[in-house]
């Protein structure tokens, strides 16, 4: 495959990040005027925490991930559509069934979609255990933020090769350490367990 190269561009990486920004707040500010419950998770959500410990240690991130309730589901689409978002569903990679996105507009691409995960769902059939509640939350001022316990288990279940490295970035900052175990049963435990011996994989 040909790949045809630009140039090197600040303005364009830091667009990029701006609009991740800007999605994010997009979808929060539609919510809350719906008055409809959810939370940021995912790679999100891990820079939010990680920068209330140190600024420079935080993960730039393409993906917007939000936690809904599957009741009021319908009332999202409805919140989204009218911000000028477009509802799919989707085949995704290693699920038993087709995955809700919300992309920027008609022609936008999924790279660049707002992902949905169901509260108190499984992400799979096999998931360990199923998703919080969007009520295990709170408000930053700018958008509603998952918990730091509701997020790690997340992270725990998931266990791909960035939720490994999004742990290791809450691990970085004090966020999550070895007093976590306890808090953990198998194999969530033996999991975290892992990243805290190895910091560095």
């Amino acid at each position: 495959m040909s790949v045809v190269l630009k140039g090197v561009s600040w303005e364009r990486m830091s667009n990029s990040v701006e609009k991740v920004r800007e999605r994010l707040l997009r979808v929060s500010r539609a919510l809350e005027r719906a008055r409809l419950p959810y939370a940021i998770v995912g790679g999100n959500a891990v820079a939010a925490w990680v920068s209330r410990v140190d600024e420079s240690a935080v993960r730039n991130t393409r993906d917007v991930d939000v936690l809904l309730r599957r009741d009021s589901f319908a009332e999202v689409i409805r919140a989204l559509e009218a911000e000028g978002f477009v509802h799919r569903s989707v085949a995704s990679l290693g699920r038993a069934r087709t995955m809700d996105i919300f992309l920027e507009s008609a022609g936008g691409k999924v790279r660049d979609a707002v992902r949905v995960a169901f509260a108190g769902e499984k992400v799979r059939p096999d998931s360990i255990e199923p998703n919080a509640d969007v009520s295990a939350s709170e408000a930053t001022g700018e958008f509603q933020l998952i918990a730091l316990d509701a997020l790690v288990r997340m992270k725990l279940g998931a266990f791909r090769d960035k939720d490994r490295v999004h742990l290791r970035d809450l691990v970085d900052v004090g966020l999550v350490d070895f007093t976590w175990l306890e808090r953990l049963a198998e194999p969530l435990r033996a999991r975290l367990q892992t990243i805290l011996q190895n910091p560095e994989a």
